[in-house]
């Protein structure tokens, strides 16, 4: 028999049967170390009910757990308690609980004490990818292997009733259908970033649906990778399109504009200067926060040569090195720094921010990869911590060559507004980190996109055809709209593409002669509507594109001209029906007024039956998500 730590503190509490308790005390008695953790257990407990002064808590009936569980998960205020070390039963935990609550705020203790028993919330089971999946890199082969903390052992992250969750996240007002008529271009800047679905994906992993501005769709349909053709030419991307019907309207159309870049040989990547920008302050002491984030960094260390150095600043208070510039093969010393890193302290992050591009700046590599990753759940406090000010600081750094990539961890108090923000100016993506697996995807398996940038300020603008399409809208990418003039614009930033990396956009078409869902406006008084001649063509649409070299400050121009085929949605690629698949999910977690009649077995249906080769697992995973949400959907 293995004792896990939930077992010896059954034990240590009074909670087991004989026969449980015989076989524990064998192994007591046979183990020194376990027999000194067990008496660590019954001392904490004993320290909380002397300090808290109140009878040891009865053990309740199955009934009685099952009614405060239930009610539980109805509250919709929630906070977060670390999965300690030592395995805290319920009992215990509950004591825990309260001498928190008691030392913070005396109302929320008289909430309380009208509970019989703290109960943790129970969670929705989002099991990974199973083994049946042939996997890219074996990334989901083992669930304990995967993630940060083993569920079995020391339990995964929950939530308990208590002080108000602080997440921000901006508003998002979704794109609406323009007419050709008055409105024939749509610009916008790609987004590479993928953090709204994994955040999504814990927000519904601890039974709770997520605030509906957390879902931006183009990340959720960006987080899945696609088959996209390479490029084939001196073009560090692809550009694939198709169109079919709608799945929210069949009377609709939908294009698709796929995006897919250049492979980089790892043996043969570009040299790199890393600066990893760690924040250690008090609010990063949770176990998905700090300790979530050291064992992702390690990760990434496993994968460095001696072409690539680190260096590592960490910020709370004040900022300080914590490791300069290092061989990338020195991978003890580096992994010994960042163990030796704890969390305390208020959050200064523009400090931090300035002595990361310094150091960068000091092992600058001409050539090379030149990048600060921040990781951080993005609560700043101290210092520059307005949000116009952060982000104007970071696209001034920008401009030094060196970019920047955003690591988000945590939850209860992730500023996921500014974490965006800032991933934008400072020419990099965003990720959220919520486990070892996740981590796993971006900072391995995805690693030259999430590093090695191939083509900056991707601008996409499509013109319309008057003869065809009587109305458009752009599905999702609400932030990252552009004004028309800004395409040709070279000094209007927009977004970056990493090596590997997919994009994908989809609109909604209303073709000539079907109903267009706007409103209405009166005739003008002062000014009369002229009719536009149109040029007699049965083009769909014309897709430009703008992109600058890494290290170039002049755009180039691409152009492609999209016809429709006329096929149906079933008549459409694997890709081009999960992905759309994906942006119905996201839809309903919006309640989007554009998602039609779809629900959240028409999403299941269509999701198993386009999971074409799912290298990964990540399309299965979306699978159990969908279920998991559906049950969830009030």
């Amino acid at each position: 028999m293995k004792i896990n730590k939930e077992q010896l503190t059954n034990y240590a509490l009074g909670e087991l049967n004989q026969e449980e308790s015989a076989q524990i005390e064998k192994l007591l008695a046979a183990d020194p170390e376990l027999k000194k953790e067990l008496e660590d257990i019954k001392r904490l407990s004993l320290l909380l009910s002397q300090e808290l002064k109140v009878e040891p808590l009865p053990r309740l009936l199955p009934e009685e757990r099952k009614s405060l569980q239930e009610k539980l998960v109805r509250k919709k205020n929630f906070w977060v308690l670390p999965s300690f070390k030592i395995g805290l039963s319920l009992g215990t935990l509950a004591l825990l609980s309260l001498f928190i609550i008691r030392t913070q705020s005396p109302s929320i203790l008289i909430e309380a004490k009208k509970e019989k028993e703290m109960k943790q919330v129970p969670l929705v089971n989002l099991p990974i990818p199973s083994d049946t999946t042939p996997p890219a890199q074996e990334i989901m082969a083992s669930q304990k292997a995967s993630y940060s903390f083993e569920p079995e052992k020391d339990g995964t992250f929950r939530r308990y009733g208590g002080p108000m969750n602080t997440e921000s996240y901006d508003r998002i007002d979704e794109n609406p259908y323009f007419l050709v008529g008055r409105d024939p271009l749509s610009t916008f800047s790609i987004d590479v970033d993928t953090a709204s679905y994994a955040n999504v994906r814990r927000f519904i992993g601890l039974g709770e649906l997520p605030p509906k501005d957390a879902v931006r769709l183009e990340e959720f349909i960006n987080y899945f990778p696609y088959s996209y053709p390479a490029p084939d030419s001196e073009t560090p991307f692809s550009v694939t399109t198709e169109v079919a019907s709608s799945p929210w309207n069949e009377a609709y159309r939908l294009m698709r504009i796929g995006l897919k870049g250049k492979e980089i040989e790892w043996n043969k990547r570009m040299p790199s200067n890393l600066v990893f920008l760690i924040d250690v302050s008090g609010s990063m002491e949770d176990p998905n926060k700090l300790p979530l984030l050291k064992k992702s960094v390690e990760l990434l260390v496993e994968n460095l040569s001696a072409k690539d150095h680190v260096a590592m600043v960490v910020y709370a208070g004040a900022s300080g090195v914590v490791l300069n510039s290092t061989s990338g093969d020195q991978k003890e010393k580096i992994k010994s720094a960042l163990n030796e890193l704890s969390a305390g302290g208020s959050t200064n992050g523009g400090e931090g921010i300035e002595l990361a591009y310094k150091i960068a700046k000091e092992n600058f590599i001409s050539g090379g990869l030149n990048r600060v990753i921040l990781a951080t759940d993005g609560d700043f406090n101290v210092g520059t911590t307005g949000e116009g000010d952060l982000t104007r600081l970071i696209e001034e750094k920008a401009k030094t060559g060196v970019f920047l990539s955003v690591l988000g961890y945590g939850m209860g108090n992730i500023k996921d507004s500014t974490l965006e923000k800032l991933a934008d100016k400072g020419n990099g993506n965003y990720a959220y980190i919520d486990s070892l697996l996740e981590a796993k995807k971006v900072l391995v398996e995805e690693m030259g996109g999430t590093l090695y940038t191939i083509a900056k300020d991707v601008k996409i603008q499509v013109e319309f055809n008057p003869a065809t399409v009587k109305a458009y809208r752009l599905v999702g990418y609400e932030n990252r709209m552009l004004r028309h003039e800004d395409f040709n614009d070279d000094k209007k930033d927009a977004g970056d593409i990493g090596a590997g990396h997919t994009v994908t956009a989809f609109y909604e078409i209303v073709p000539v002669g079907a109903e267009v869902p706007v409103g209405k406006v009166d005739g003008l008084k002062y000014q009369k509507t002229e009719s536009k001649q149109v040029v007699p063509s049965d083009d769909l649409v014309t897709v430009k594109l703008r992109y600058k070299e890494p290290s170039g400050s002049t755009s180039k121009l691409l152009e492609k001209v999209v016809k429709d085929s006329h096929q149906s949605f079933e008549q459409a690629s694997t890709d081009f029906k999960f992905a759309s698949t994906v942006a119905s999910f996201g839809m309903l977690l919006r309640d989007s007024s554009f998602k039609g009649k779809i629900g959240f077995d028409q999403v299941i249906t269509w999701a198993k039956e386009n999971l074409g080769e799912d290298r990964g697992g990540y399309r299965h995973e979306f699978v159990r998500l969908v279920e998991a949400a559906k049950g969830l959907k009030r």
